[in-house]
C-alpha cells in the first residue's frame, strides 16, 4: 500500500484471487512473486486473514472440483464389459487421472505456501487453522476421496491387484502412484492414512478369500511338487508391496499365506500318495525337497509338520526293512521234523535257510545303510542341516532299528562279513566309508553289550580260522568302536588281538627249541580266557595218539616258561591241514580238527571196511551235535570224502561210514567245512540272552556299589537315575531290573534301607 492510500482488503483480495487462479492454471511465469506475497501480507497485516484463508479455501475447493470433473470423473471404467483386458486398461487410466491431478494440486500449493508464508507463520498460528499445504490436502480428502470416486479408486487398485495375481501383466507406476497418494494422505495429523483406512482392510478381505480359493484349487488339481512352485506366492506378494503396495503390508499379506495356503495343507501335502514326500526322497527331487523346506520354514508349524512326516516316512521304510529281514528264521518247522520220510530235506532246507537268513542278516544292514545315505543326502542337500529334523531323523532311525531284536547280532554279521571278503579290492578310504556308515547304525543300537558279544564271537572266529582280510581294517574298527563307547568296552577285544600277537612270538621260540621235532607242524594260538569269549567250552574229543604227543610237547614248552598257568585245548575251534591219497591222486585237506579226528579213524581201514555212527562217536567222543555237523561236511557236503550208507543229506544214529578213495577233483587244494558266520537259532539267541540278562545284573549291582560307596546315602529316585545315566553307553537298565538289585544288595548287607523307606545307606566300610 502506498503511503497516504487508505487499504481495501476487498481489492486487495480481487487481485490477489485472480493470480491464484492464473497459478492454478500453470501462468505462474507472468506473476511477480513479490506482489502476490505483499499482498498476502497486507491482507494479514489489516486484519484480513479469515478473508484471505476462507478465500483460499474457497478457490482451492473449486479448483479441485474442476480438476476432479474434467479428469476422473470421465476416466471411471465402463461397467459391464467382458474383456478383462479392457477393463484393466481403463483402471489403470483412472490411477493415472488422480496421480496428474494430484501432481497438479499439490505443485499448485507449493506455489501458494510461498506466496503466503506470512499468513501460514501468522494468522494460523493465532487461529488455530492448518496451514496452507495442510489445508490442501484436507481438501483434497474431501473433494477428491469421496464417493464415488473413492469406491472406484479402490476397486480399480484391488481388481488390477488379483488381475496380476491371476498372471498377467499390469503397469505397476500406475498403481504405485496412487497408492502413494494414499499414503501421503492422513485422515488426522499423525494419524491413520487413506490408504490403512480405506486400501488396506479390502485388500487383505480379498487377499484371503483368494488364497483360500486358491489353495483348493491347487489341492485338488496339482501334485505336491506343483502345490509347492504355485504355492511359492511369498516372494511375489513381497515383491508387489515393496513396489506398489506398502512395507507395512506386508507381514500383514505373509500371515494371510501361512495361514490360509500353507498352514493347514502342508501335512496334506507331504502325505499326497504319488508325489508326496516319500516319492520326492526316493526320486531325490532335491529342488522338490528344498522347496518344501523353504516353505516349512516359514510357518510356525512347518518345521514340526516335516519333522514328524520325516520320522513317520522313515518309520514305514524301517517297518518294511525289518519285516523283510524276518523273511526266513532258519529253523526247521515241527511238522517238517516230525516226517521221517523227509529227513534229508528237511535238513538241506534247514541248511538253505540258515544261509538264507544270513543274507537277509546283511541285507538288512545295507538297507538301512542306504536308507540313512537317502536321508542323509534330503537333510544335507535340501533341509540346511537343520538341526531340528537331524535330531528327528536320528530318533526315527534309533526306534525301528531297536525294534529289531536282531540288530546287534545283524550289524556284527554285517562288519564280520565286510572283514572277512567284502573288502577285498577297496582303497583304504573305501573300507573306511563303509565302517563309518556302520558305525553309524552301531550309534543308535541301545544295546551295546549285545553287539559286543556278538561282534567277540565273530572277532574270535575271524582270528583263530585268519579269515580277516586286512589288519589294518580290524585295528582300524576297533579304533572306532573304541571311540564310539570307550577303552572299557574294547578292552578285551583288544586282548584278543593281544594274544595273537603273543602267541605268535611263542610259536617261532617253539618252532626254534629242541622239543619240536615231530612229523605234525603245531601252531598254537594260546588264548586268554577272561578275553575271548568262551561259549566254546572245551568240547571233549579223544586226540589220536600223534596228535597228543604233539599237543603235550608245546604243553611241557609253554609251561616250563610260564609257571602258574593252566592249558585247556580247544579243538572245536582248530583246523589242520592234511594231505590225503585217494586211487587217482592226492589232495591236500583243510578240515576241522573235529573232521580230522574222524578222518584219521579210516587211515588204517580197507575200502571195503564201514565205521558206524556210534564206533565213531565211542572212538573219538564228540557229542552228537558237532559229530553230526561234521559228518555231514565229510560225507553230505559238495565234496565227498567218505561215503554215508545210506546215502542221504542227513546223519542219523544207525548210519555207517567208508572212506572214499573214488573221490575225484580238478582242485589240488579243498577246504572242507568252512565255519561261516550265521544267524542264531531260536535255542543259541535264548542262551546267548541268558548269558547277557547274567551280565547285565553282574553290571548293575557293581554300578550300585560304585555309587553308593561315593555318595554314602541316596534317594531311591536318585540312585535309579544315576545307574540309568552310567549304564546308557552299555544298554537301557529297566527301573524294575534296577530296584530288584538293590533289594538283593540290600540282602547281602551292602546297602540298608533308612527309615524313612525312600532312601539307602552304603554299609560296607
Amino acid at each position: 500500500v502506498q503511503h497516504g492510500e487508505e487499504f481495501s482488503s476487498e481489492k486487495t483480495w480481487l487481485q490477489l484471487a485472480k493470480n491464484i487462479r492464473e497459478i492454478q492454471n500453470h501462468n505462474a511465469s507472468n506473476l511477480s512473486f513479490e506482489e502476490n506475497h505483499r499482498f498476502g501480507y497486507n491482507m494479514v497485516l489489516y486484519k484480513a486473514g479469515k478473508m484471505l484463508y476462507d478465500g483460499l479455501l474457497k478457490l482451492v475447493s473449486e479448483n479441485l472440483d474442476k480438476l476432479a470433473n474434467a479428469n476422473i470423473i470421465p476416466a471411471f471404467p465402463a461397467g459391464g464389459t467382458g474383456d478383462p483386458m479392457q477393463r484393466s486398461q481403463e483402471e489403470e487410466m483412472l490411477l493415472k487421472a488422480l496421480k496428474y491431478v494430484w501432481d497438479d494440486h499439490t505443485d499448485s500449493m507449493i506455489k501458494l505456501g510461498q506466496i503466503l508464508k506470512y499468513m501460514d507463520r501468522v494468522y494460523c498460528k493465532s487461529a488455530e487453522v492448518p496451514e496452507t499445504w495442510d489445508a490442501g490436502l484436507s481438501l483434497f480428502l474431501d473433494r477428491i476421496i469421496r464417493p464415488p470416486i473413492q469406491d472406484h479408486l479402490i476397486t480399480a487398485i484391488l481388481n488390477q491387484i488379483q488381475f496380476e495375481r491371476d498372471g498377467y501383466g499390469i503397469h505397476r507406476s500406475a498403481v504405485k502412484g496412487c497408492v502413494g497418494v494414499f499414503l501421503k494422505l492422513e485422515i488426522e495429523t499423525g494419524g491413520m492414512t487413506v490408504y490403512k483406512r480405506d486400501l488396506e482392510p479390502p485388500l487383505l478381505r480379498d487377499s484371503e478369500a483368494f488364497f483360500k480359493a486358491e489353495a483348493q484349487k491347487l489341492l485338488d488339481s496339482c501334485d505336491a511338487p506343483e502345490f509347492l512352485r504355485r504355492a511359492t506366492r511369498f516372494e511375489s506378494e513381497d515383491s508387489r508391496t515393496h513396489y506398489y503396495l506398502s512395507r507395512q503390508t506386508a507381514p500383514l499379506l505373509r500371515q494371510i499365506l501361512q495361514e490360509h495356503l500353507l498352514t493347514p495343507h502342508l501335512s496334506d501335502v507331504m502325505e499326497f500318495p504319488n508325489s508326496g514326500l516319500d516319492v520326492m526322497i526316493d526320486l531325490d527331487k532335491t529342488e522338490d525337497l528344498s522347496r518344501l523346506y523353504r516353505l516349512s520354514a516359514m510357518v510356525p508349524i512347518g518345521l514340526p509338520c516335516l519333522n514328524r512326516s520325516m520320522k513317520a516316512s522313515i518309520s514305514r521304510r524301517g517297518k518294511e526293512i525289518n519285516r523283510l529281514s524276518q523273511g526266513v528264521d532258519g529253523e526247521l518247522d515241527p511238522a517238517t521234523t516230525n516226517d521221517t520220510s523227509s529227513k534229508g530235506k528237511a535238513k538241506a532246507r534247514a541248511i538253505n535257510g540258515a544261509t538264507q537268513t544270513l543274507t537277509f542278516a546283511l541285507k538288512w544292514v545295507q538297507d538301512v545303510l542306504d536308507l540313512k545315505d537317502k536321508f542323509d543326502y534330503a537333510w544335507i542337500n535340501c533341509f540346511k542341516k537343520d538341526r531340528e529334523l537331524e535330531s528327528g531323523i536320528n530318533e526315527a532311525f534309533e526306534s525301528f532299528i531297536n525294534r529289531n531284536e536282531k540288530s546287534s547280532e545283524y550289524i556284527s554279521l554285517f562288519i564280520d562279513d565286510h572283514l572277512k571278503r567284502g573288502l577285498k579290492g577297496k582303497t583304504d578310504t573305501e573300507v573306511d566309508t563303509v565302517l563309518d556308515k556302520t558305525i553309524t547304525v552301531f550309534r543308535y543300537i541301545t544295546e551295546k553289550d549285545v553287539f559286543e558279544r556278538y561282534y567277540k564271537n565273530h572277532l574270535a572266529k575271524r582270528l583263530l580260522l585268519g579269515r580277516s582280510v586286512s589288519d589294518d581294517a580290524e585295528r582300524g574298527m576297533l579304533a572306532k568302536l573304541k571311540v564310539e563307547c570307550g577303552f572299557q568296552f574294547t578292552q578285551k577285544l583288544e586282548g584278543m588281538f593281544h594274544d595273537m600277537k603273543i602267541s605268535e612270538d611263542t610259536m617261532k621260540a617253539y618252532r626254534s627249541s629242541k622239543s619240536t621235532a615231530h612229523d605234525i607242524d603245531l601252531s598254537v594260538i594260546v588264548m586268554t580266557s577272561t578275553f575271548w569269549p568262551m561259549s566254546h567250552s572245551s568240547s571233549p574229543c579223544n586226540l589220536p595218539e600223534v596228535l597228543l604227543k604233539t599237543c603235550k610237547s608245546f604243553e611241557h614248552f609253554y609251561l616250563s616258561r610260564h609257571s602258574g598257568r593252566r592249558l585247556t585245548w580247544q579243538p572245536s575251534l582248530g583246523n589242520a591241514d592234511v594231505r590225503v591219497s585217494f586211487k587217482t591222486r592226492q589232495h591236500d585237506l583243510n578240515v576241522s580238527t573235529f573232521a580230522l579226528v574222524i578222518l584219521l579213524l579210516f587211515e588204517s581201514l580197507s575200502d571195503s571196511e564201514f565205521l558206524t555212527y556210534s564206533e565213531i562217536k565211542n572212538a573219538t567222543a564228540i557229542v552228537d551235535g558237532e559229530l553230526q555237523r561234521h559228518l555231514q561236511s565229510l560225507a553230505c557236503a559238495k565234496f565227498k570224502i567218505l561215503k554215508k550208507h545210506p546215502p542221504g543229506r542227513d546223519v542219523n544214529p544207525e548210519d555207517s561210514f567208508s572212506f572214499n578213495d573214488d573221490f575225484t577233483s580238478t582242485l589240488q587244494k579243498i577246504k572242507i567245512n568252512t565255519i561261516s558266520s550265521r544267524v542264531e537259532t531260536g535255542e543259541e539267541r535264548k542262551e546267548t540272552r541268558d548269558r547277557i540278562d547274567e551280565e547285565r545284573r553282574h553290571q548293575t549291582e557293581a554300578c550300585i556299589v560304585r555309587i553308593m560307596k561315593d555318595r554314602k546315602h541316596m534317594s531311591h529316585n536318585d540312585l535309579v537315575n544315576e545307574v540309568t545315566r552310567q549304564l546308557a553307553s552299555r544298554f537301557q537298565p529297566e527301573p524294575l531290573n534296577i530296584k530288584k538289585r538293590i533289594e538283593d544288595l540290600i540282602g547281602r548287607d551292602y546297602l540298608e534301607r533308612c527309615d524313612d523307606r525312600k532312601s539307602y545307606n552304603y554299609l560296607v566300610s
